[in-house]
């Protein structure tokens, strides 16, 4: 377990909401920015589990920091554990990205 803290960052990007998590969110060097350091993602081997996941996995790939204008966040909470990163259309809130269906689980 990380002793650093844990933040959750929703955030407004070309009429999507984000959802992201990183270890570190502060006042950027940038006037008018937040910024958002140590991204972290769900580590899976082999099969894509989370699709959504994936995506923003590689649009940040390589991303050492994540200036955001303060006008895009929706907010940041400090949270215990990490859930599910997303990406919702912004008007709907509905997923942009779709998890593929599972077959039922045998009994």
């Amino acid at each position: 377990m990380s002793s650093k803290p844990l933040y959750k960052i929703t955030f407004l990007n070309h009429g999507k909401v984000y959802e992201l998590y990183a270890r570190h969110v502060g006042s950027s060097h940038l006037w008018g920015f937040n910024e958002i350091a140590e991204l972290v993602f769900d580590l899976h081997d082999g099969l894509v589990v989370d699709p959504t996941e994936e995506r923003l996995r590689e649009e940040f790939a390589g991303t050492k920091v994540l200036h955001l204008p303060m006008q895009s966040i929706v907010r940041i909470e400090e949270v215990e554990k990490k859930g599910q990163s997303a990406i919702r259309d912004a008007a709907t809130g509905e997923k942009v990205v779709t998890p593929f269906p599972m077959p039922a689980k045998p009994r």
